[in-house]
């Protein structure tokens, strides 16, 4: 994939560092600024989040024309060769990935998913999603998987969502990572959940990982650097049914 375009927005790969900086420039408004996350490397004065996998994922952009060409939402993805170069997947500090590694499947890990605070709601991220169908149908990408955050860490607050995750939308066993500092989510029994009110409790990107037959690894991890509770989605591409792959790939691909 080189670069999309639809309608007034333009998909398109990182392939030089500057472009790598806008992306990183996003990602300080929306995980720094609004969110109170933090890391090792953030650069506070020129207003980048980064870290050290930054370097090995391939970084996808959805730029507005109307906009002057600014970046509006961003993508990091991560195939199991790059992590091979990296050492490891950016999520093997929090999860278990035992059991993705011995599927034999082509992996590929999503993180830093965000959208400018103007264009939630809206076409953007459809395009971010279409940009990310090309990319997998590039590189014959079996299984996408990747951390994804509810904003804070009291576990209390959040019991009825991740127990709702827990009970309805758990992975396989065949693809069930693990926390490595386990949270339980089973917090509320099944038969007690309120399930409307605890799916309006989990974030939109996951509902949308939901929407497209993805499920969640066991137990979450809480990460206070970053001021969130992070879950592990995964999602099997042959376990999509012809609705889902609608949603997913651009007709005619």
């Amino acid at each position: 994939m080189t670069s999309a375009t639809q309608d007034s927005f333009v998909v398109e790969r990182a392939t030089t560092d500057a472009m790598i900086r806008e992306a990183q420039r996003l990602r300080y408004a929306v995980f720094v600024e609004e969110l109170g996350g933090d890391g090792a490397l953030v650069d506070h004065d020129a207003r980048l989040e980064r870290d050290r996998f930054d370097p090995f994922f391939d970084h996808l952009l959805v730029r507005d024309p109307a906009r002057d060409g600014a970046v509006v939402g961003v993508y990091r993805v991560l195939r199991d060769d790059q992590a091979a170069a990296a050492g490891q997947f950016y999520s093997e500090d929090e999860y278990d990935l035992t059991a993705l590694r011995a599927s034999g499947r082509r992996l590929l890990e999503l993180g830093r998913s965000c959208l400018h605070r103007d264009y939630r709601g809206g076409p953007a991220m459809f395009h971010l999603w279409q940009g990310l169908a090309d990319y997998v149908l590039e590189h014959e990408i079996e299984i996408l998987f990747g951390v994804a955050s509810f904003h804070g860490t009291d576990i209390a607050a959040l019991a009825e969502p991740l127990s709702l995750l827990h009970h309805r939308h758990l992975a396989p066993e065949a693809l069930r990572v693990r926390s490595r500092q386990f949270q339980r989510m089973d917090l509320i029994d099944e038969a007690a959940l309120d399930r409307r009110a605890a799916m309006l409790a989990v974030p939109a990107l996951i509902k949308a990982y939901l929407r497209l037959g993805g499920t969640v690894g066991e137990g979450a991890f809480i990460d206070h650097a970053f001021n969130t509770t992070d879950i592990c989605l995964v999602m099997d591409t042959e376990r999509m049914n012809a609705r889902q792959r609608g949603l997913y790939v651009r007709e005619g691909t």
